[in-house]
This record gives C-alpha cells, sequence and structure tokens, in this order.
C-alpha cells in the first residue's frame, strides 16, 4: 500500500513570532484555520479516494506551530483526527504535526502521544545561533537538541526541517546543520531553500541592498552535496523546495524558486556521476545504458544534463537496460 500525508494546514496560528522569510498565508493558500467539524469533512470525503487508489495517509497538521496554538482548538483537532485514525485504519496510518522546537514540552508529548501522534517535524532551520538570531527564529539550536531528544525518547517519528540561504547564512553552516541533524538520528528530512516574499524582514533587507539569498546555481550545488550526504545517512529527504505555488511566484521578490527545483537538483546529482565516470574511462563518446524511468534523469531537466557534457565535447547515446540506474562504456566498446 502506497503512503501519503494528508495536509491541513493551520496558518501562522499559535506562532510566538515572526521570522525574517515568513509570509505563512502565502505560503500555505490559506488564511483562516479550519473548524474541528471541517477536519472530519475533510477526512470523511477523503476515505472513498484512498480506498480506491490503495493509499494510507498520516493526517498532517502543517502551516503553523501546532503545539503553540490554543490547547482546548489543538485537542479539538486531535480528537478529530485521532478518531479517523482509529476508525478507518487502513486508509489512515497516523497524525503527524509540524511545530517549533522552543513549544516542545513534556506536558505536549504525554498530550500527543495520548492522541496517537505518530511523527513530529520541527523547523530547525539552521543549527546555527548566530543565523537563528539574524532571522528572528526566537529559539537557539539547544532546543532544536533538547526537543529531538525528548521526541525520539517517546518513541515518535521525529522530522526537521531546514532552510538554506537565510540572513548571514553560509554554505558551510547548512552543512554543519546536516551533520547535526544526522547526529540528532532524525527519520526524515525537508530541505527549503530560502524564498524572499513580499512584506518580509528579509524583503526590506534585499531592498537595502544587504541580503540576496544564495543564487539559484548556489543552491542547486548546496542542495546536491546535502542530498548527497543525507542518502550517505540512510535519511529520506521527502521534501526539497517549496510546493509550486502561484501565489508564491506572485509574491517572491527574491531567492532560489523553481516549480521543478528538485527534478533540477537531482539532474545535477546525476551530472556529476556521470562525468566522474567518463573521466574514468577516458573518451568522449559514450553509451549510457540505464532503465526506461531513468532516461529523463540521465538526460537532464529540459535535457541540462546533455548539453553540458557537449560543450565540454562530450556525447552519449541511451540504452535501455531494466533496472539499472547508470552503466557508462565507451562507445567504441565492442559490447556496444
Amino acid at each position: 500500500m502506497k503512503q501519503t500525508n494528508l495536509s491541513i494546514f493551520i496558518p501562522h496560528k499559535g506562532c510566538p513570532n515572526t521570522c525574517s522569510f515568513c509570509n505563512q498565508r502565502f505560503i500555505s493558500g490559506s488564511e483562516r484555520a479550519p473548524f474541528p467539524e471541517e477536519v472530519r469533512e475533510i477526512l470523511a470525503a477523503q476515505v472513498p479516494l484512498l480506498q480506491k487508489n490503495n493509499l494510507q495517509a498520516e493526517i498532517a497538521f502543517f502551516g503553523g506551530s501546532f503545539t503553540a496554538v490554543d490547547k482546548d482548538y489543538r485537542r479539538e483537532l486531535l480528537l478529530a483526527a485521532s478518531e479517523y485514525v482509529k476508525a478507518f485504519p487502513e486508509q489512515y496510518g497516523g497524525i503527524r504535526c509540524s511545530t517549533r522546537p522552543d513549544c516542545i514540552d513534556e506536558e505536549i508529548m504525554e498530550e500527543l502521544k495520548l492522541f496517537g501522534v505518530t511523527a513530529v517535524e520541527l523547523g530547525a532551520q539552521s543549527m546555527n545561533d548566530e543565523v537563528l538570531k539574524a532571522n528572528l527564529r526566537g529559539h537557539t539550536a539547544e532546543d532544536v537538541r533538547r526537543a529531538s531528544g525528548m521526541i525520539k525518547a517517546y518513541g515518535i517519528e521525529l522530522g526537521l526541517q531546514m532552510m538554506t540561504g537565510l540572513y548571514g547564512d553560509k554554505p558551510e553552516y547548512c552543512l554543519e546543520t546536516a551533520r547535526e541533524f544526522a547526529e540528532l538520528k532524525c527519520d526524515t528530512v525537508r530541505i527549503y531553500p530560502t524564498v524572499i516574499l513580499k512584506g518580509t524582514m528579509l524583503d526590506e533587507l534585499r531592498e537595502k541592498g544587504v541580503y540576496n539569498s544564495f543564487s539559484f546555481e548556489e543552491t542547486v550545488e548546496l542542495c546536491a552535496k546535502l542530498l548527497d550526504f543525507f542518502e550517505e545517512k540512510n535519511i529520506p529527504v521527502i521534501r526539497l523546495g517549496l510546493h509550486a505555488s502561484e501565489e508564491v511566484a506572485k509574491q517572491r521578490t527574491g531567492g532560489a524558486y523553481h516549480p521543478a527545483l528538485g527534478d533540477i537538483v537531482e539532474s545535477r546529482r546525476m551530472y556529476r556521476k556521470m562525468l566522474a565516470e567518463m573521466e574514468k574511462i577516458g573518451g568522449s563518446r559514450f553509451v549510457i545504458y540505464t532503465d526506461r524511468k531513468n532516461m529523463s534523469l540521465v538526460s537532464g531537466h529540459g535535457g541540462c544534463n546533455k548539453q553540458a557534457l557537449a560543450e565540454q565535447g562530450i556525447t552519449f547515446k541511451m540504452k535501455e537496460k531494466s533496472g539499472v540506474l547508470l552503466e557508462i562504456h565507451a562507445a567504441d566498446d565492442k559490447r556496444n
């Protein structure tokens, strides 16, 4: 059975401060938090669709700092979700929420465990205290460590979210954040390159000419390295970049945003693997064997890998080979 998330957005509700990058209503596409009965209606409507498509979903409360919302409201939402997890265990496999590292304590964890929450994602953003302070996060790296340890101790899946290119950030800080995430033994990671939105502190800094985030090229290179690292550590990256949104595209004034960012980064990773293997073999004409499903990845997003290699005088032909990711031979090899 395939797994998915059914996201229910709680936009900015309960968050104790506004960070430098935040304009949550544009990111979530919603301005009003749902009533508990609306949550029940959403979950009820999705049951037949999940059944039809052989899917099991985690009910995911995203968009704001879930554990910081009004206690009674939060419990009503958890009750609504837990009812459907109990009633339709084949369709709803658990409850996921996102929150701030400084909004986790023993009382909160007891509550989450009581209602059957299966995963908590922390918006850590960075493990560099200077970056956190410069972006008005209102918490420290130590808060991330403390909250992460508590979540793991309660047997709940730990997800950590990081941002790249914040005010005062450097690529090496991002790589250090990744290393700390691995040390905290997180179960999943989300990577969000900074998108500068109208009406935020980052946009004001951009207008003053003192900040402009990482370039798109820097972001692609950095994210490729981050994906390599997390793959090596067997930590799934379950999201790279903001979801494609017309509203975000309209409100963006800077930063690295592309609706196909994940594909572009994966293409870059493949390009590096291809080039390294070709340099070992030597020559300028190659045949690449790969599974049909990987052909677009080898060619690169919009043919970018083929073009980049052609600029270096390297050409290749692709041939289908079931179950193979990447197998490269010189074009004059008799096996070809």
